[in-house]
């Protein structure tokens, strides 16, 4: 499956081209979120409203979104956008054009900024496949770091020459999930992972709560399950749904509910991630009915909620690997290294407050991770989409290095 794979397909003028709308269904099938760039020669062969309609998203043909506002297609987002990025068919122009740097349409200049895998599916005549010149351009693709789909030569090769046909949907498809499967880092893996804020209630119709959305832990328990950990997301009052069939979602309102529902995974599991903005304090009693207003004053007893993450830390066995979460406003440095060495975690993630675009509710984040190791690394702002993608990448090269 490729579920929440992203899958950048680019569509070439081929007569081939057809055999897209039948790839984009079975892409979108599996569960990967598929765009589609096509040259302008391909929407001779098939329309972009056809590509359009099976993806669910605009076909991108050029630079400029709008040619009177100057609105721009950024070429740049697009090719980091993408997990994979798939050619298919790959006409012997683009082929070349690739293979020499060429950078003359919107496709080549995707190609050129991607920084995931590329696959190639060529298409064209016998006569331009056996060609000495698409040979060698071939052989740059491939030594430039690029696969090759052939149904003669490629990874699901069925030991007959390709002949330069493109290699069927139903193939590139198999393919595909045979390499990201492969990819998978944390496959077998179980993973705690708190998410949100927590309620802590008043009386039946009050509460006291934090601003947190769950954004930031929804996106790291996706990242987590396409990367083939069976995720369990214990998650605060959030609108947030998943959509890893990887990820087994439970909703609790209260600090207590979420540390025994974390309590209850975390001797069965590998790791946990700690990333709820779960509350410090709750009422030391709770009306049964709505409390109304009479006083001037009215003062609420507090007590202290038990930390999750140093609960977790203190029956913490040898190799599991345990992630903290740090927002600061001051001295961060300080106090989220001494969070991670109290709570004996293996790693930090340090969000400030004091810079634009961190924190809670936004679509941005901007993190230091810290390991026990000793390491720093500062990342820029970006979506927390991103974000998940850097912390669960160094969490994987902190743990599965040991």
């Amino acid at each position: 499956m490729l579920q929440g794979k992203k899958v950048l397909l680019g569509v070439c003028g081929s007569i081939a081209a057809y055999k897209a709308a039948n790839l984009i269904r079975l892409l979108t099938k599996s569960g990967a979120e598929v765009r589609v760039i096509m040259t302008t020669s391909a929407s001779g062969f098939i329309t972009p409203l056809t590509l359009s309609t099976l993806s669910n998203y605009p076909v991108s043909t050029d630079f400029l979104l709008d040619k009177e506002s100057g609105q721009w297609n950024s070429h740049v987002e697009m090719g980091l956008w993408a997990d994979l990025m798939v050619i298919a068919p790959a006409s012997a122009n683009s082929i070349a054009k690739a293979a020499t740097g060429v950078c003359d349409n919107y496709l080549q200049a995707v190609y050129m900024s991607a920084r995931c895998p590329v696959w190639w599916a060529p298409a064209m005549d016998l006569d331009m496949w056996q060609h000495p010149s698409t040979k060698a351009n071939i052989q740059k693709l491939q030594s430039y770091g690029n696969t090759i789909l052939d149904p003669g030569t490629g990874p699901l090769a069925s030991g007959l020459e390709g002949k330069g046909r493109m290699m069927e949907p139903e193939q590139i498809v198999e393919a595909l999930e045979k390499y990201f499967h492969s990819q998978q880092r944390l496959k077998g893996k179980k993973i705690v992972i708190t998410a949100g804020p927590t309620y802590e209630p008043i009386d039946p119709v009050r509460f006291i709560g934090n601003r947190s959305s769950g954004k930031m832990g929804y996106a790291i328990a996706e990242e987590l399950a396409k990367e083939g950990a069976e995720v369990y997301l214990i998650s605060g009052p959030s609108h947030i749904t998943t959509i890893h069939p990887g990820i087994i979602l439970h909703r609790v309102e209260s600090a207590a509910q979420m540390k025994d529902k974390v309590l209850a995974f975390f001797d069965q599991s590998d790791a946990a991630i700690f990333s709820a903005a779960v509350a410090d304090y709750t009422p030391t009693q709770v009306a049964d009915q709505k409390i109304k207003k009479k006083e001037d004053r009215f003062d609420i007893a507090l007590v202290k909620t038990t930390d999750i993450a140093a609960a977790c830390g203190a029956i913490k066995r040898t190799g599991q690997f345990l992630v903290g979460f740090a927002l600061e406003t001051q001295n961060e440095e300080d106090n989220a290294l001494k969070k991670m060495a109290v709570k004996k975690q293996d790693m930090i993630v340090l969000n400030s407050l004091r810079d634009p675009g961190a924190g809670f509710s936004g679509d941005t984040n901007k993190i230091i991770i810290y390991t026990a190791a000793g390491q720093k690394e500062e990342y820029e702002l970006k979506s927390k989409l991103e974000v998940a993608k850097d912390i669960v990448n160094k969490m994987c090269l902190e743990w599965l290095k040991k």
